[in-house]
């Protein structure tokens, strides 16, 4: 950890060379990006070479990402899906997020608290984003990427970056499956928040204007999402349950 002024930044150097060694990048090129496209299963491709260990590097990548590299989470968790039986095009998917932290070593998560106390929730969605990527006949090749980060006063908390469970049949429907699975995060967050805020005698002032925002660019979904609990529109009658439970 490093700080700076009222700056706290958090980084795991031990852990991200502990994982270039593993991978064996230590002299390779380094990339810009920890991934440069959607991860297909790649059923027919060459087996693995089993050069390291793949579940080992999954099992480091996902501690690095969950504490101090959210740059990295959408990479690593197209990586994670393929642990159990792994090719050699997830093994160079691998590779490239080491070659990746190879350069950015030194990088890590930034705190720089604002004076609002606030929490904004940023959501959105990759529709099909594994469309053309992957095999027409596998079911996951019409299902959306879920992403969503959880910010209280400006700084992240919680973020997440994974495919959707279920098919999404249009743009609002996969961005309002992200908004349903973000409000599982935030609204236990804000009684949390509170509980806390109460606890160490922060004023009722603070409290009473303390403001949630989630941000959300698609029209269709914030129209639904504003309607009482209840309500449907006709392109979103086949919606399950469990998408309306947080209004």
């Amino acid at each position: 950890m490093e700080t700076r002024g009222d700056e706290i930044k958090l980084t795991q150097k031990g852990l991200t060379r502990r994982i270039i060694e593993a991978l064996g990048v230590q002299n390779d090129k380094v990339v810009n990006t920890p991934a440069s496209a959607p991860l297909p299963m790649d059923k027919d491709g060459t087996p693995a070479n089993g050069d390291f260990s793949y579940p080992s590097v999954i099992g480091m990548l996902q501690y690095l990402h969950s504490h101090s590299r959210p740059d990295i989470t959408m990479a690593v968790s197209q990586c994670a899906q393929f642990v159990h039986s792994p090719k050699q095009s997830h093994e160079e998917a691998l590779k490239r997020i080491g070659q990746y932290l190879r350069k950015t070593e030194n990088e890590g998560l930034i705190f720089k608290p604002s004076r609002d106390f606030t929490i904004n929730c940023y959501v959105d969605a990759d529709f099909a984003g594994l469309w053309g990527h992957e095999d027409p006949n596998e079911p996951s090749v019409a299902k959306s990427q879920t992403g969503f980060v959880i910010c209280i006063s400006d700084c992240p908390v919680i973020w997440s970056s994974k495919l959707q469970t279920t098919i999404a049949l249009s743009t609002m429907e996969a961005k309002y499956n992200v908004l349903s699975s973000a409000m599982q995060d935030l609204l236990p967050m804000l009684t949390l928040v509170t509980t806390v805020a109460k606890a160490v005698s922060i004023e009722d002032q603070v409290l009473t204007s303390f403001q949630t925002t989630v941000h959300e660019d698609n029209m269709g979904c914030l129209t639904l999402a504003n309607l009482e609990p209840g309500r449907i529109t006709p392109r979103s009658k086949h919606y399950a349950i469990r998408t309306h439970w947080f209004r």
